[in-house]
């Protein structure tokens, strides 16, 4: 867990520290925030770098919604409410605002722990099945292709082809090479096919398609400019 940093927002600094050494003990890296004004400084500040978010709700200068609703605007990054009213309105209410997950206080931290690696696992996995090449989104579990949003019908060929390249994003692919990975060893056909494909992927890829490089003499190379 090297590589997750969640921020903690609370206005009590015994709460902060209590949550932080639990996940500390995991093996997370952890921001911290006293008040709603810096949480979103810090959330600005480090945006790319934070998993996860444990909000608290009643804090000073803004409070844990009024966070939430500008995170909201920004970023899914999964949120943890905390908070010492566990009234059934309160937790809709957070629900319908974009909540993960919602903790009344006083919450057990082995417990809240368990609940971040749950949402963690769950949203980390979903995110890996989806990735973003420069515009073009493969959904792996799928085998989707969205062109800027835009879902695009490729053969089951073409985007094996397509996904090889865009796997190997700046190397340079001998059509030989490019063979033995896509249309595996036994395939005796011509190069040639390769070239076909490629035109075809191009067109479908439309802008994109400048981004499959002809290596002369070689093959073919994705590149992200």
């Amino acid at each position: 867990m090297n590589d997750i940093t969640a921020l903690i927002v609370d206005d009590e600094s015994r709460m902060r520290k209590l949550v932080k050494d639990f996940l500390n003990k995991k093996g997370y890296k952890t921001l911290e925030a006293e008040n709603g004004e810096e949480a979103l400084k810090v959330f600005n500040d480090n945006q790319k770098e934070i998993n996860i978010i444990l909000l608290d709700v009643m804090m000073p200068k803004l409070d844990g919604w009024s966070v939430l609703r500008q995170i909201r605007q920004i970023s899914k990054v999964p949120i943890i409410m905390l908070t010492a009213r566990g009234e059934e309105q309160d937790e809709l209410f957070g629900f319908e605002l974009g909540v993960d997950e919602y903790v009344s206080k006083p919450f057990s931290p082995k417990i809240l722990v368990a609940r971040v690696e749950a949402i963690l696992n769950r949203t980390m996995k979903k995110e890996s099945q989806i990735k973003d090449y420069d515009g073009i989104l493969i959904d792996c579990e799928g085998r989707n292709v969205k062109i800027d949003g835009k879902a695009i019908e490729f053969s089951l060929r073409e985007y094996e082809l397509l996904k090889y390249l865009l796997d190997n994003e700046g190397i340079a692919l001998s059509r030989d090479k490019i063979l033995n990975n896509v249309w595996n060893y036994d395939y005796y056909g011509d190069s040639r096919t390769i070239d076909s494909h490629i035109k075809k992927i191009r067109h479908k890829l439309g802008k994109k398609g400048k981004n499959i490089k002809t290596i002369r003499g070689i093959g073919y190379k994705f590149e992200i400019k």
